[in-house]
């Protein structure tokens, strides 16, 4: 019998839990034929949502949970998640049933179809603001102009993962992740599922604008090194631009004269190329960041607890 894992990273959803076990315990019961493993990431929850977990890992042993230490990100959460699965294949989703869960029924036929990689796209994208709705498409299709690798556009991280895919992003264990930009790196076989995505159940998303805007920063720094390029294209046309500039001032002086003009000029052209060297800065900080926090080789994540086992760190 294969074994199926429903992999639901979780923070502060104490009040979404009730619901989603319901309507997951409805799509384990019409599909019997499968094993079932219910993982629950408790990424450093600071309200009930552990305790609920463990209520109802207590009433149904199909629920494992793996506690993190602190709060440590979706991103990083979902990779605890993949070290932990156990099942043939594995479904991510979220746990405010934005992504329906009776949608699982036709990725799973498409995997015994021989698919590796069932991705669900958004033909709407629920409850969210016209304004976070636009920049959202916005940075899908500026991601898909500047990435080498084909990012999906209006794909989330609901999705099915043959167990090999699983074993591949295990691998992958960089620091600063973006998973949308590593589900599309590993390759594999894939298939697309349109879909309606609904509204949370309950609570209220912890998503608010600056994290999205780190997380497009990351998206953008993960997935290309395009923005190195643009520094360097910038100061190459500013260095052009003033050579072409200093001609013309001296074919000019050489026919008419010297002329002691221009001071607004000369202010707004000095101001401009200190912003772009400080652009350009900022853009090699990004990077440099990065480098920084991977040779610290620290571990990506620490799990204090799984299930109703302790865990320390181990060498």
């Amino acid at each position: 019998m294969k074994k199926v894992t429903l992999l639901i990273p979780v923070y502060n959803e104490e009040a979404s839990l009730p619901a989603l076990y319901k309507r997951l315990t409805e799509l384990m019961d019409r599909n019997a034929r499968y094993e079932w493993e219910l993982l629950f990431i408790n990424d450093g929850s600071s309200d009930g949502t552990l305790n609920e977990i463990r209520q109802l890992r207590g009433n149904d042993k199909r629920v494992n949970y793996v506690n993190l230490s602190r709060n440590f990100g979706k991103e990083t959460a979902m990779l605890a998640g993949f070290d932990y699965t156990t099942g043939d294949c594995c479904v991510v989703m979220d746990a405010d049933l934005q992504d329906p869960p009776e949608l699982v029924d036709q990725m799973l036929h498409y995997w015994e179809e021989g698919y590796d990689d069932i991705y669900a796209q958004r033909r709407n994208r629920g409850e969210e603001s016209w304004l976070r709705r636009k920049l959202s498409l916005s940075f899908y299709k500026l991601l898909q102009r500047m990435s080498r690798i084909d990012i999906l556009p209006n794909v989330g991280d609901f999705r099915l993962l043959d167990r090999r895919c699983v074993l591949t992003l295990r691998r992958l264990r960089e620091h600063e992740r973006y998973t949308k930009g590593l589900f599309c790196w590993i390759g594999y076989r894939k298939k697309g599922i349109v879909f309606d995505r609904g509204n949370r159940v309950a609570g209220h998303s912890s998503w608010n604008f600056l994290k999205l805007l780190n997380l497009a920063i990351e998206g953008i720094t993960s997935s290309s090194t395009a923005p190195l390029r643009i520094a360097t294209v910038c100061g190459l046309v500013c260095a052009v631009s003033s050579f072409i500039y200093a001609i013309y001032f001296l074919v000019k002086t050489l026919l008419y004269g010297d002329q002691a003009a221009g001071f607004p000029t000369l202010i707004i052209v000095i101001l401009f190329l200190g912003g772009l060297q400080l652009f350009s800065l900022g853009i090699i900080g990004e990077y440099v960041g990065r480098i920084f926090l991977e040779t610290k080789r620290r571990p990506v994540y620490i799990a204090s607890e799984y299930n109703e086992t302790k865990l320390g760190y181990e060498e």
